[in-house]
């Protein structure tokens, strides 16, 4: 938890960043890899020890993703899943949110 806040600090106060991240230095970009890498480990290594597959996991995921958030209605926003289709949430209690 302490990295991903460490990681979110990087954010706090950019707002939307662009792809590739121009106008950022050097160090930034290299302070940046370093935190995401330390996330990305400890995310590997809990994932083990809970014998959770991350990969299997990331595309079951994305697989329900796709069925709530349907590319024709959703491109390019960020409402949620009952804002585009009057649903009463029922998909996304079955995902828990999560």
């Amino acid at each position: 938890v302490g990295e991903v806040g460490e990681l979110s600090e990087i954010f706090q106060w950019k707002g939307e960043v662009p792809r590739g991240l121009p106008g950022w230095e050097d160090e930034e970009k290299q302070h940046l890899g370093e935190e995401l890498s330390d996330v990305l480990l400890y995310l590997v290594r809990l994932s083990d020890i809970c014998g959770v597959d991350l990969g299997k996991a990331a595309l079951r995921k994305m697989e329900l993703n796709a069925i709530k958030y349907p590319v024709k209605l959703c491109k390019g926003s960020s409402k949620k899943q009952t804002q585009f289709n009057g649903d009463s949430g029922d998909t996304a209690d079955k995902d828990q949110g999560h």
